[in-house]
């Protein structure tokens, strides 16, 4: 089980996330934003306003809505490759 330390705004929907692990990956959620909890991150503005919850350790809205730390890991790629999917991967 992952967890999240620490996460910073790149662009877009995307986030720089650091895990307990300290790998650091890039997290594109632009296909994630689905349900009524997620509709108000679509507005970049409400997007930006996220924070890292260290009660729950993952990222959370004003709106409480999050992901599990889990689920970020596994879409994110390594921060390394510049936010690419590395060759060979589904």
């Amino acid at each position: 089980m992952h967890y999240v330390v620490d996460a910073s705004y790149l662009d877009g929907y995307r986030l720089e996330i650091r895990f307990e692990n300290d790998e650091v990956r890039v997290v594109d959620l632009s296909d994630h934003l689905d349900g009524p909890v997620f509709e108000p991150l679509k507005e970049l503005s409400y997007f930006k306003q996220f924070q890292v919850n260290h009660d729950i350790d993952t990222v959370v809205w004003p709106n409480s809505a999050d992901f599990s730390p889990d689920f970020l890991y596994d879409i994110g790629v390594p921060s390394g490759l510049g936010g690419q999917v590395p060759s060979g991967a589904v």
